[in-house]
């Protein structure tokens, strides 16, 4: 057997246990939202429709956290402020349309699994098999869970009472430092983190729910594009296009 292939199948192995560590540790917050929605408000099939269709933790903590501060009066900014949550989901489908496939039907089943946890599992990942694996592997496993997690949350959700006293209003926030931690490996990743979270928590009293978190998303951007703190083996290396080519010539080989 080729060395290659060895590599490979025990990558896809490795990253289905990742997966599944994924699924397990994002899948338990859907009973925080479920509780949380349940108290802000929402009967128990609402709350899981809004699982079911918009699957997407952040927006939907954005959603249903507007509505309860205020009310039905206030739903067209809790629409805005999960649809602006939302929007770095097309750059992640712009981004994993290679690993999703070309097919119809693939992309359509993709659309909606299409999140952080999936994107991140995927791109960690070295072969196209392995990244393929990683992408759906944990995107159903989590639509699943998440909806599970959800119904049982908006169940307890009268039983366990105030949601705050058990901490559940941390629970989404906390995944996504899970998430984020292990890639904050270089300076120029710690330095993004650092004030990408200050720009949002200064903006955050001042504009709409979501808004900050799209502004410091622009730290990024700047960062990377001008390639701030990051490694430099040359003076070529430091240009954009520079690390355009290098990534095309790492993905070619």
């Amino acid at each position: 057997m080729d060395p290659g292939e060895v590599d490979v199948a025990a990558e896809v192995r490795a990253v289905r246990r990742e997966a599944i560590g994924v699924v397990l540790a994002s899948s338990a917050y859907g009973i925080s939202f479920g509780a949380l929605a349940v108290v802000s408000g929402f009967d128990v099939w609402q709350t899981c429709v809004l699982s079911l269709l918009m699957f997407t933790g952040g927006s939907q903590f954005a959603f249903i956290g507007v509505i309860a501060a205020g009310g039905l009066a206030a739903a067209p900014a809790a629409i805005a402020s999960a649809v602006l949550l939302g929007v770095r989901n097309l750059a992640y489908g712009i981004r994993m349309a290679p690993v999703i496939g070309r097919t119809p039907l693939r992309r359509l089943a993709a659309v909606q699994i299409t999140i952080d946890e999936t994107t991140a599992v995927s791109l960690a990942q070295r072969s196209p098999r392995a990244r393929t694996v990683g992408f759906w592997f944990t995107g159903i496993g989590l639509f699943v869970g998440w909806n599970l997690a959800t119904l049982l949350g908006a169940l307890l959700g009268d039983v366990l009472g105030d949601p705050k006293a058990y901490g559940l209003d941390a629970a989404a926030a906390a995944a996504f430092i899970a998430l984020l931690w292990p890639r904050l490996r270089s300076r120029q990743a710690i330095a993004v983190g650092i004030a990408a979270a200050a720009v949002a928590t200064v903006l955050t009293p001042v504009l709409i729910p979501g808004l900050p978190v799209l502004v410091a998303a622009l730290v990024a951007v700047v960062v990377g594009w001008f390639n701030w703190l990051a490694p430099r083996e040359g003076a070529a290396a430091a240009t954009p296009a520079a690390g355009v080519r290098a990534a095309a010539e790492e993905g070619s080989g």
